[in-house]
């Protein structure tokens, strides 16, 4: 799929929220279904199209890249500029009223609960690729 990588450059980095997933997924069906010529009004489960297509859901994309990188930092020096940003001391910017935003590192936190991953496991770049790949289905 050639909109795909165009949809999610940068993804590894974003600190995404519940309905930017929905919205990237509905752009995503949206096209699948362009492509395979089915309309909604055919009532045809995205599950479906998805298999017939061969592409799996885009969360998990997102999901596989953003902890990819998480593992490529996980593995620099710690004296990398990558890895000083882990340890940044930002108490002194005021915040807005409300809650805080969602960082990087609760989506990451999020991710390896979700995959039942360990962080130490990054160090290990073969068996971290095996564990947080997605495969197509086809």
């Amino acid at each position: 799929m050639v909109v795909r990588p165009a949809m999610l450059y940068g993804a590894e980095c974003w600190p995404l929220k519940e309905k930017h997933i929905t919205k990237l997924s509905v752009a995503e069906m949206r096209m699948l279904r362009w492509m395979s010529g089915f309309t909604l009004r055919d009532r045809i489960r995205n599950e479906h199209i998805r298999e017939k297509v061969g592409v799996a859901p885009i969360e998990d994309k997102i999901r596989e890249s953003r902890l990819r990188w998480f593992g490529h930092i996980k593995r620099r020096p710690s004296d990398d500029p990558v890895r000083r940003v882990e340890v940044l001391d930002l108490t002194y910017v005021k915040k807005g009223r409300g809650r805080p935003k969602k960082t990087w590192l609760e989506n990451i936190r999020n991710d390896l609960s979700l995959l039942d991953l360990n962080e130490n496991l990054t160090f290990n770049r073969t068996q971290w690729r095996k564990r947080i790949h997605v495969a197509d289905p086809t």
